[in-house]
């Protein structure tokens, strides 16, 4: 009877050792490794999250490593680096920025004064090699490199004003005007600078204002009014000049008219005077007594106006007529020969 109770409490215990190594071999060292397997997958997660940067369209990415540029990202999307401490990325805008110079008062090259005032437009060039000089030069603080930028501006605007006359940049005569070439003078003295030391270029430099001082500004205004009395006294002279002209040739114009209306009237006369003399011809061939008639009273038309005074025989030829009328030539031709014969 005690046999059995011990074997059956040898058995027992038998069975017990038995079921905890399958605790210990079994679901309990799976659910270890599951544990272990998701601790790597988060590290492995982490790590491409941490080595994995965006570079954005219109910037660059300069990735450093230690602090020391190692390499430049252009192109847009996803790239990878070592993470942090390693390396680093730092975006690099590459958009345009426009810098402006403040009021400076300059000297031009005939002595005189003005304040002027510019603006930069500039970039940063989408190279490498420009890129990493920008970021060495500025630690990649675009403020500093505007401030840079306009400490150059005002020294450029002093070198460049001192080559153009005062003329060039105010002026009445848009043709004398050289404010383009002023400022191509002036963007090509800047952006040498900047990029020589800074890897920026500039896209576009002008004048926001150009004002003069007060003396300047009277002296400027006398210029103006000499070279408007000037402009006026030679148009003045132009203008009576073409007037003398003008009247010369109409002069000359109407000597020409008068004289061909001279010669016209001339020939007209002559040509009336021809017809006249062949009609008084006619007329005498047909009618003697008219034709004595009409002659007598041409004689009186050409000797008799409103201004003569004449005091004549009335009896007498050709002034019986105004007294005896048309008859009287018929008595005067009555006692003509008896032989003459009339012709019709």
């Amino acid at each position: 009877m005690s046999f059995n109770h011990s074997h059956a409490h040898g058995h027992g215990h038998h069975h017990h050792d038995h079921g905890d190594a399958d605790a210990a071999g079994g679901p309990g060292g799976s659910g270890l490794y599951w544990r272990f397997a998701l601790c790597v997958l988060c590290i492995a997660a982490a790590f491409a999250v941490a080595s994995f940067i965006q570079v954005r369209a219109g910037e660059a990415t300069v990735v450093t490593r230690f602090g020391e540029p190692v390499r430049v990202l252009l192109e847009p999307g996803l790239a990878w680096r070592l993470p942090a401490p390693i390396e680093a990325a730092t975006p690099v805008d590459l958009r345009l920025h426009t810098t402006s110079s403040g009021m400076q008062d300059v000297g031009t090259r005939d002595g005189l004064r003005i304040i002027v005032q510019a603006y930069v437009a500039w970039r940063v060039p989408a190279n490498a090699n420009d890129v990493g000089r920008f970021v060495r030069a500025v630690r990649n603080e675009p403020d500093e490199a505007a401030r840079q930028i306009r400490s150059l501006l005002g020294s450029a605007l002093q070198t460049t004003s001192a080559d153009f006359d005062l003329t060039s940049l105010v002026n009445t005569d848009a043709s004398q005007v050289r404010i383009a070439a002023f400022e191509d003078e002036l963007r090509r003295q800047v952006d040498a600078q900047v990029y020589a030391a800074y890897g920026v270029h500039v896209e576009q430099v002008g004048l926001e204002r150009l004002t003069l001082p007060a003396v300047t500004l009277s002296a400027t205004v006398e210029r103006m009014r000499a070279e408007r009395e000037t402009v006026a006294a030679q148009r003045t002279a132009e203008g009576r000049r073409e007037a003398a002209q003008i009247r010369s040739d109409a002069d000359r114009d109407a000597r020409i008219a008068f004289a061909d209306a001279n010669v016209k009237a001339a020939e007209i006369e002559a040509s009336s005077r021809k017809d006249a003399a062949a009609i008084y011809g006619k007329s005498y061939a047909g009618d003697p007594h008219l034709y004595t008639m009409l002659r007598s009273l041409d004689t009186l038309n050409s000797v008799v106006n409103v201004n003569t005074n004449l005091i004549l025989r009335t009896d007498a030829a050709p002034f019986n007529v105004l007294v005896q009328g048309p008859g009287a030539l018929d008595t005067s031709t009555a006692s003509a020969p008896k032989n003459v014969r009339r012709t019709r």
